[in-house]
């Protein structure tokens, strides 16, 4: 089998993962100017239309071909890894999706907003969504030790590191001096403006419903993880192409 043959669902990977980065990342650079021509709800839905199958595509791809390449290493023998795996997916989940934003403006049944706050998850990091994606990548490259796993992982890593960049650079220029002072109170690594004296921490701000339907979600994506060699045959086997014909 030929180097191509045998990493070619990476290079696949690789693709997806830049047309992920360019929808989201774009999406945020063009959103200024995309929201003063059609409206914030407007662009909002505009930017779920697109970005949200991107996503799902990407999750289903990865899940179908996780195991494809070389396998650098197996520890999914060693039982006291399993909970160190668990533990951490579910800190990705608390970062990844912290209530730092309005649910209902997801579907823009409320207007989205671009805000600019220091409590909460953002007193532990400023780019919590980045942060829970690395742990995310940690944990499942060390479950699986494949190098299409690597490759993912660090695609979708770098694509956030570059994401804590823009955004810190697109709320610099929307809120100015004002985002300076956040940034001075503020870390990017987890805890660091907590122990250097910056920040401090206070239970009741994360003791929010928000919060509690994320746990919710965490013990549900830990429950259907028993399907998930069900559901990539279902991906593995669903004709692309006859959906495209159907759309255009």
């Amino acid at each position: 089998m030929t180097f191509t043959d045998t990493h070619n669902s990476s290079f696949v990977m690789i693709l997806l993962l830049f047309c992920f980065a360019v929808i989201h990342s774009g999406g945020a650079a063009l959103r200024v100017k995309a929201e003063s021509l059609i409206g914030a709800r407007a662009w909002r839905l505009v930017f779920a239309f697109a970005s949200i199958p991107s996503a799902f595509i990407l999750i289903g791809y990865f899940i179908a071909h996780r195991y494809d390449g070389i396998r650098f290493w197996n520890f999914q023998g060693v039982s006291e890894l399993i909970p160190v795996i668990w533990i951490l997916s579910a800190i990705s989940f608390l970062f990844l999706y912290p209530a730092t934003y309005n649910l209902l403006e997801i579907p823009a049944v409320l207007k989205p907003k671009v805000r600019l706050y220091a409590s909460g998850i953002i007193r532990v990091t400023r780019h919590p969504q980045a942060i829970g994606q690395i742990i995310w990548c940690i944990a499942h490259l060390l479950w699986i030790g494949t190098s299409f796993t690597l490759v993912t992982c660090l695609g979708l890593i770098a694509h956030h590191l570059f994401a804590i960049w823009h955004g810190d650079r697109r709320l610099r220029i929307k809120f100015g001096e004002e985002f300076e002072h956040v940034k001075k109170k503020t870390s990017v690594v987890p805890f660091l403006a907590v122990l250097d004296g910056r920040q401090k921490l206070h239970i009741k701000e994360f003791l929010r419903p928000s919060q509690m339907g994320i746990i919710i979600a965490v013990v549900f994506f830990s429950w259907s993880h028993k399907f998930i060699s069900v559901g990539a045959q279902k991906f593995l086997s669903f004709d692309f192409t006859e959906l495209l014909a159907r759309i255009a």
